[in-house]
């Protein structure tokens, strides 16, 4: 069934945010002053060998505070008789390598430590936390000047123990940033496309913390330059080594002889630092608002699942989906376990639908989670089964369950718009998807991916895949997730309330696109929902759940005409009026759909 979207939704590809940054940067004059001065520093002191014909550490009696001019001397020589000139330049080195080695490994350290902490949570994060607030206690400056007999005045080795003592701040920065990125429904929708963890990390976390990450790295290199120059100042570190403190030190003991002498380093020293922190500032401005751009292949945030399955009972056989008795629990704030679902007992045979109906909170998502193996990791099932085609999956590694994911399983969320990462493509997402359910090439995956949504109704394929998800509309986006879901035709399809964020035109067309794809692929469903007209629309049998239990469960005719239990004749009596239910089913879909819209 083909759907005509407003061509105006994505008409424009929006340019990408890596050139937006740029650009930004290129029109800001703080930001290209500062990146031109750091440039023309750093390539001074690349060139000092062959810009100087002194080694920073040459002397000669006839240069001893020779002043500025002087041939050979254009900055002058100091109480030692060295040329300040060439001592000025190979400091450059010495502050760019400091600068490299205490930043880069703070940066490191804290950046996959706080993707660590930050991803998982409990008692990772507790050691995680143990460990970085303790190294945030240790004195900083002094520890350096204490381990000097270690590091034997190495600037390079007294750097890297800097790096280590930098990295907390980066830790809790990146753990921040990703504790909130990891509850985003496209983060969920990666890990239950059967996506690894280092690839979600890496794919999904990693364009929202690196922002933030390369700000900070601009003021942390400026931090090791001045910690750097200053240890050197104090003394701490080999008198051969050149460097802006040693020198402002020698100009400091000489500042009634010549004054310049202490002028150029502290002036270069300023520069670069000064250079750093406002190039880091403007970082933060042309940063504020933008996501990176993607590499070509990036991690799908779309539907693709697996179930934990457990064996399904003798009232289940023939059933290629069987939950039985689950219980799932979750801590209380005092660390009690709470029940969440107190028994769930449902099946759903092939080519079936079954609808799982209830009420908000009452367990209808857990239940599906639960299928998916896609719990929180506080979450327990202390007992139950829930099998896939007779196999227990509860127990199965994360490894099994990715193997399944996709291919036996898949999954159609919510709010679609919420289940797109929003830093990459549709194509890109899509492709990646693909290839993590199957062994299908790049190429391949890109050809399938096309045929996939002309299949579920997208006239513009090749405009939708180069589209960003802001860029296409709800109804769109939709079809996208339920033609990924389906790209390695799984035998069971869980759908979680697939028509909510939509409009009633398109709700209609998207049951019908399912009940197609149904038929063309013999697979069962099981359609999580509140809306009893979606359940008389499409499913064979319905499931009403309340606080955790399984209350009534039925063929929809005979469920809606003669309903048992209390609760589900209060649901009825919310949603139907006084209209005898006819006796067709597509009338009663029709009155259904009427009373619940």
């Amino acid at each position: 069934m083909s759907i005509q979207e407003p061509s105006a939704l994505i008409d424009s590809v929006a340019a990408s945010p890596r050139r937006s940054v740029v650009r930004k940067l290129l029109k800001d004059p703080q930001a290209v002053i500062t990146t031109a001065l750091l440039l023309l520093v750093v390539l001074l002191g690349i060139l000092a060998p062959w810009i100087t014909s002194h080694g920073p550490n040459d002397a000669s009696l006839s240069a001893v505070n020779a002043p500025v001019g002087t041939p050979g001397y254009p900055l002058g020589g100091d109480q030692n008789g060295r040329d300040i000139f060439a001592r000025l330049l190979f400091s450059i080195n010495t502050s760019a390598v400091s600068a490299l080695i205490g930043a880069g490994i703070g940066v490191v350290i804290g950046l996959i430590f706080g993707l660590i902490g930050g991803y998982f949570g409990g008692r990772v994060r507790g050691s995680l936390e143990w460990l970085f607030n303790l190294i945030m206690t240790f004195p900083g400056l002094l520890l350096l000047i204490v381990l000097m007999p270690v590091t034997k005045g190495d600037f390079r080795i007294t750097m890297l123990i800097f790096g280590v003592l930098l990295a907390p701040g980066i830790y809790r920065l990146v753990r921040n940033i990703t504790v909130g990125v990891r509850n985003e429904l496209y983060v969920d929708a990666a890990r239950v496309a059967g996506l690894s963890t280092p690839r979600i990390l890496g794919r999904h976390v990693m364009p929202v913390v690196r922002g933030p990450v390369i700000i900070s790295l601009a003021f942390l290199m400026g931090s090791a330059i001045g910690v750097q120059a200053g240890l050197a100042f104090l003394g701490v570190g080999s008198t051969e080594i050149p460097s802006f403190g040693a020198m402002i030190s020698d100009g400091f003991t000489n500042l009634y002889v010549d004054p310049m002498q202490f002028v150029w380093p502290g002036l270069l020293l300023g520069l670069s630092t000064a250079s750093l922190v406002l190039l880091g500032n403007s970082l933060r401005d042309a940063l504020e608002g933008a996501r990176p751009k993607p590499s070509k292949v990036t991690t799908s945030a779309l539907s693709a699942s697996v179930a934990e399955d457990t064996g399904p009972s003798d009232t289940a056989t023939g059933a290629l989906l069987s939950i039985r008795n689950l219980h799932l629990n979750y801590p209380d704030p005092g660390g009690n376990a709470k029940p969440v679902l107190k028994g769930v007992s449902l099946s759903v045979r092939a080519g079936e639908t079954m609808g799982l109906v209830g009420e908000s909170g009452s367990g209808k998502t857990q239940t599906a989670f639960a299928a998916l193996g896609v719990l929180p990791v506080e979450a327990t099932i202390p007992k139950g089964s829930i099998k896939l085609d007779g196999r227990e999956l509860i127990g199965l590694s994360e490894r099994q369950l990715r193997s399944l994911r996709g291919k036996e399983i898949a999954y159609v969320p919510q709010e679609p718009m919420s289940n797109l990462d929003p830093s990459f493509t549709i194509g890109a997402q899509m492709i990646e998807s693909i290839r993590a359910a199957s062994s299908l090439s790049h190429s391949a995956a890109k050809q399938r991916a096309l045929e996939l949504l002309r299949h579920v109704g997208i006239t513009d394929p090749e405009r939708t895949m180069r589209s960003y998800p802001h860029q296409i509309s709800g109804g769109m986006a939709q079809r996208v997730l339920i033609a990924t879901a389906v790209a390695c035709r799984p035998r069971v399809l869980i759908a979680d309330e697939p028509t909510t964020a939509l409009d009633v035109t398109i709700q209609a067309e998207i049951l019908d696109l399912l009940r197609d794809l149904q038929k063309e692929m013999g697979m069962a469903i099981l359609l999580v929902t509140h809306n009893f007209g979606v359940v008389a629309d499409l499913c064979d049998r319905m499931a009403v759940m309340q606080d955790g239990v399984v209350v009534e469960s039925g063929d929809v005719v005979e469920v809606f005409r003669n309903p048992q239990h209390p609760y589900t004749r209060k649901l009825l009596a919310s949603i139907l009026d006084e209209t005898t239910v006819r006796e067709d089913h597509s009338g009663l879909a029709g009155d259904l759909l009427k009373g619940s819209n």
